[in-house]
């Protein structure tokens, strides 16, 4: 019989994500619907990579570079992967777009192998290359493809059409009447939740006599208007614990660094949203818009691929199948006037307080409403919560979270912020609860890699710049910051491409992007820049210098992902990697490769499965990590908002750096 919850990744493998389980992961078996969304017939027992995985011992020498580009005056770094003995005297070549010779050398010493066909793995150090253009690169001496280009120049004309390209994936994934009609021809979409009901969520397991009961209403509450906003993902969910944690960071990347075209609004549309979802005068937060997986008598977003506007147009009475669909409910995130969790106040909180911040110069009057409402959220924290009972998603398993203190301390040191750009009395008492979180989070938990599940990087950064820690506090944050980037530095030591994550762990790719995030902040609030070399490697890594060959941001470099598991990509845009794509969407990438043998396949989905020339991703697989661009790989392809706004974030900083 099929649970509410279905069996995720974690499950079949014993692996746990860092941050997410991909909301595409929660399906039912066919037999327990009353409509089939997902079809295992046909592909059920095919591989989305070759079983076999990678083998030969003939294949020609490859060389990875950041397809990006390369900033001037940084370090630069590219890689030759190939058979050892075929690597041993081999030497390369840059040449000019004139064809002069540019740079030669010999090949770095072998950091390792990466399977059995590319048994050694060089580095290219091609820093003396710093005039801006365009770079032909090649081996000589050995097996080796087709030339490689690269180009240098600037950071701010390598990065900034990027960030334009982020901030025009949201915009793609707004919800409700304000979305963005060029945006792969957009119509407005679910605005049954300008009238949503308030649900208790659903009961599984003993609470439900063994079996699973679907979401009930609640009779005390709605209707609400939780209408706008973004999707969270490639399905239409939405969110309070990944719109708040997306939009503080959107206005962090708006307050400190270079202006990016049409960011500020963006992070706007995103606020307006939050907004609805608190009830200032109840003292409600509402956690989440949408039933992720259905059940045995109702479907739930999870259960059908299709346009969103198309949830719209059903025909349904309650009681229905699809319901739920269209009339989507509703989960609080606590009972009105009852204390919040403190990871969703504090984020919620540190969102209103800087909007609070932006807008105080302008729009002083709008500021001290948002830093208000910034305050009541911040107050209902519920600051002894039970172990376990943090509040994320419905399922809690679509984010994990164990850690709230770095969210009280981003809050209160927002807070602090926004009460001293509108010259408001508060200013100090927050500083000092800053400081207090601050001290708390070190010493009770353990930060990880910024991003969803931990936004201690982002606090303690703020907290060193403003809210005048004492000596022993700032140094201990400021080694915190390095700890969290040293820890990313020793797993770089030990991998042939010299990447801080475990490229077969979940979030790969923006676990890489906040462990550079990391270390501009660390470098912005230190003046040490002894990890700008490894915050370089982290750079070329996502934009191609891996064992794939590939950008894992859609439009960045010459080869990025053309199936993305994304519903509105897949039904209303490209398929081809050019033309109307979903530029600026950021992927898991790289997973464990086991995940990669069985694939999910869905009504209504079109087909789509890309491979470079010469044959499968799989040759490319090693170290148990694997990837593949297929629209049915969830665990590769999907893009996720805050995969991107951890991307923009990374890259601002970058650019503002140099």
């Amino acid at each position: 019989m099929a649970t509410w919850l279905g069996i995720g990744a974690s499950a079949r493998t014993g692996v746990v994500p860092s941050t997410r389980l991909s909301a595409m992961n929660h399906f039912f078996s066919p037999s327990a619907r009353t409509v089939p969304a997902v079809t295992a017939a046909v592909l059920a027992a095919c591989c989305l990579t070759a079983c076999s995985g990678a083998g030969g011992d003939h294949a020609p020498a490859a060389v990875r570079v950041n397809q990006v580009g390369y900033v001037s005056g940084e370090k630069k770094f590219a890689y030759a992967m190939g058979d050892g003995k075929q690597l041993a005297d081999a030497e390369f070549e840059v040449l000019d777009e004139r064809g002069n010779r540019a740079g030669h050398g010999r090949l770095g010493p072998s950091l390792g192998g990466w399977n059995s066909t590319y048994t050694a793995v060089r580095a290219i150090d091609l820093s003396s290359v710093d005039r801006t253009g365009t770079y032909r690169l090649r081996l000589v001496g050995a097996d080796a493809g087709a030339e490689t280009r690269f180009r240098v120049a600037p950071a701010r004309r390598l990065l900034d059409p990027l960030r334009a390209d982020t901030v025009r994936f949201f915009g793609t994934q707004r919800d409700g009447e304000d979305v963005l009609a060029d945006a792969t021809g957009r119509v407005p979409s679910h605005l049954t939740d300008e009238r949503a009901r308030v649900y208790e969520p659903p009961r599984t397991g003993s609470e439900a006599g063994g079996t699973t009961a679907g979401p009930e209403p609640s009779e005390a509450a709605g209707p609400v208007d939780v209408s706008g906003g973004w999707f969270d993902a490639g399905d239409f969910l939405k969110f309070t614990h990944t719109t708040s944690y997306v939009v503080a960071q959107m206005l962090s990347t708006v307050r400190d660094t270079p202006s990016v075209p049409g960011l500020r609004e963006e992070a706007r549309h995103g606020l307006r949203w939050l907004d609805r979802m608190w009830d200032g005068a109840t003292g409600t937060l509402y956690a989440q818009v949408g039933l992720g997986s259905g059940g045995e008598e109702i479907r739930g977003d999870h259960d059908v691929w299709r346009l969103p506007e198309e949830d719209d147009r059903l025909t349904v009475a309650p009681g229905d199948a699809d319901y739920l669909i269209k009339y989507r409910p509703v989960f609080r995130a606590n009972e009105p006037g009852e204390p919040i969790s403190p990871n969703l106040a504090g984020r919620v909180s540190a969102a209103f307080a800087l909007a609070a911040q932006t807008e105080a110069a302008e729009h002083p009057a709008e500021a001290r409403a948002w830093l208000d409402k910034a305050a009541a959220v911040y107050a209902r924290a519920d600051t002894s919560p039970d172990r376990g009972a943090l509040v994320t998603t419905t399922p809690a398993d679509y984010y994990q979270e164990r850690t709230w203190r770095d969210d009280m301390e981003w809050a209160a040191v927002e807070l602090s912020r926004g009460a001293d750009a509108l010259g408001d009395a508060r200013r100090s008492r927050w500083s000092e609860e800053a400081a207090a979180w601050a001290r708390a989070a070190l010493r009770e938990e353990r930060g990880g890699t910024l991003g969803p599940a931990d936004v201690g990087a982002l606090a303690h950064a703020d907290v060193l710049t403003s809210a005048d820690p004492d000596a022993g506090l700032a140094a201990a944050l400021k080694a915190e910051l390095r700890r969290q980037v040293e820890t990313g530095r020793k797993r770089a030591a030990s991998d042939p491409f010299r990447s801080g994550v475990v490229p077969g762990d979940f979030d790969a790719v923006p676990n890489t992007f906040g462990l550079l995030a990391t270390a501009e902040l660390y470098a912005r609030v230190t003046g040490d820049h002894r990890y700008d070399d490894f915050a370089a490697r982290q750079l070329a890594w996502v934009f191609g210098a891996n064992a794939w060959g590939t950008s894992f941001v859609v439009g960045a470099g010459d080869l990025y992902p053309h199936c993305l598991q994304h519903q509105v990509a897949n039904l209303a845009m490209s398929r081809t990697g050019s033309g109307d794509i979903l530029r600026g969407a950021v992927v898991n990438g790289p997973n464990d490769a086991d995940l990669l043998k069985e694939a999910d396949t869905f009504d209504g989905a079109r087909p789509c499965s890309f491979a470079p020339e010469g044959g499968p991703w799989s040759r490319f697989d090693g170290r148990g990590a694997g990837y593949v661009d297929d629209v049915r790989a969830w665990q590769t392809v999907e893009p996720a908002d805050d995969f991107a706004s951890t991307a923009l974030y990374a890259l601002s900083l970058t650019a503002a750096r140099a």
